[in-house]
């Protein structure tokens, strides 16, 4: 599809069909976020995908878990909303996570992404070089993956709350130590459609030109 329809209709899908995801599905969509940018060209990702039934449900119960104490702290914080309009929207984002939580582990298909532990801080004769977070070399490839699968009809669902148990998920899926696991991704064919088109701020008002609060155009 076209590469700018793709970007206006990806959006968090967190409703499925029962229909499978294929493990060739997958390795197209993996292929395309292969090519994703990374500092230094490091490519430092990994992937495992998760389609079988007891694995997944065995991930879904400790992704509950860990949404179970993470929902109660997110209800906690003051949200100042600047219009009822959206805090109409976190409601409905709200009650689609807790379903996720409740039936990620029904997704047709999980892929979860690791990298190795590792720093990308250099150093001088003034000190370290803090260059920013090595998972910044993660992400791009996460994106790819998730436009690709979005060109190949599927929707996806990208979260961190299993990074709360990494141990346990670790060890369900045989994840060496000296690796981290950076996101999780749920995959399948969504219940409704795409959107036509995704409800963002305005550009005009988030975009600035040479000083920070000075209008781009």
């Amino acid at each position: 599809m076209d590469l700018f329809a793709a970007l206006e209709t990806t959006r968090s899908i967190r409703r499925f069909t029962d229909e499978p995801v294929t493990d060739e599905e997958i390795l197209i969509c993996l292929r395309a976020a292969t090519q994703g940018p990374s500092g230094g060209n490091i490519q430092p990702w990994q992937f495992v995908a998760v389609t079988d039934a007891e694995v997944k449900r065995a991930l879904g119960d400790v992704y509950r878990r860990a949404y179970d104490r993470y929902e109660p702290a997110l209800l906690k914080i003051s949200t100042i909303f600047r219009s009822p309009m959206e805090e109409q929207s976190f409601d409905r984002m709200r009650k689609a996570s807790r379903h996720l939580a409740d039936h990620l582990g029904e997704a047709p298909a999980l892929v979860l992404v690791c990298m190795p532990n590792i720093s990308m801080t250099l150093s001088d004769e003034q000190g370290e070089l803090d260059v920013g977070t090595p998972f910044a070399s993660i992400y791009p490839a996460v994106q790819n993956f998730m436009l690709a699968c979005r060109g190949e009809g599927l929707g996806t669902a990208l979260t961190t709350l299993l990074c709360l148990v990494e141990p346990q998920v670790k060890e369900l899926l045989a994840i060496p130590e000296g690796f981290a696991t950076a996101c999780h991704i749920a995959v399948g064919y969504p219940k409704y459609p795409f959107p036509a088109e995704l409800k963002r701020r305005p550009v005009d008002e988030i975009a600035f030109g040479e000083r920070f609060g000075s209008r781009l155009v």
